[in-house]
């Protein structure tokens, strides 16, 4: 079986090599090791091997987690990646570095809000729906400066970047190329973008984060219910 240390330096040499063949620093690229699901003992592992970057997608679920962990490990650093409910703005505020799903004004009102409460004040990364699917969260791409005006001017929110979720099906790099541009346009200098199964094109298209999950931590069922 193999272990977390050996999974991990698997993906680092495979951004190493994906930033090789872009030309890029590997050291421009950040590794979100996405844990969700996975207990606080799987986190620790990572630690222990020398990752300090994770994402999760769930507050209660990083609430759990995180707090056992920050007091020895003051350098941990915390992405909230997935939907965010208005309701638990205060707690994201509470226990994340980086929210990367904020997708609306009513989130924005919320988090702004909860940041001044809380005197703590994430950076946050807008997500794009660069799809345009109806399924799927975010902001629509033709909606984004205005929405990051709005965030930055009415609500005074640190936004650093965009964050996506290419369509599952066809190719994800015109999609990656669309939102490195638009990041670029906007002067924004973080771009999350790229997953286990995509995470080396999205290098080649500027990502500075990719999410990895699965590779690192294995698959583990959901709960039932």
């Amino acid at each position: 079986m193999t272990s977390i240390l050996e999974s991990l330096r698997r993906i680092q040499d495979r951004i190493a090599s994906a930033c090789a063949v872009a030309g890029r620093d590997p050291a421009s690229v950040t590794l979100v090791a996405v844990s969700k699901t996975h207990p606080v003992e799987s986190v620790a592992e990572a630690l222990a091997a020398g990752h300090h970057v994770f994402g999760e997608n769930r507050v209660q679920e990083a609430e759990e987690k995180f707090p056992l962990l920050r007091p020895s490990h003051p350098d941990l650093r915390l992405h909230l990646i997935g939907a965010l409910q208005t309701n638990k703005a205060r707690q994201a505020v509470r226990v994340a570095d980086i929210i990367e799903s904020l997708d609306r004004p009513k989130l924005a009102a919320a988090l702004a809000e909860a940041s001044q409460k809380e005197g703590r004040r994430p950076r946050l990364l807008i997500q794009v729906n660069i799809g345009r699917e109806p399924q799927k969260a975010g902001i629509d791409p033709d909606a984004v400066d205005d929405f990051l005006g709005l965030c930055r001017e009415t609500h005074g929110l640190d936004v650093q970047g965009l964050m996506c979720i290419p369509p599952a099906e066809g190719d994800p790099a015109p999609h990656f190329r669309a939102m490195a541009a638009m990041a670029a346009r906007l002067g924004l200098d973080t771009l999350s973008m790229g997953m286990s199964g995509d995470f080396e094109t999205a290098i080649a298209e500027g990502a500075t984060h990719v999410r990895v999950g699965t590779a690192i931590f294995g698959h583990r069922p959901y709960p039932a219910g």
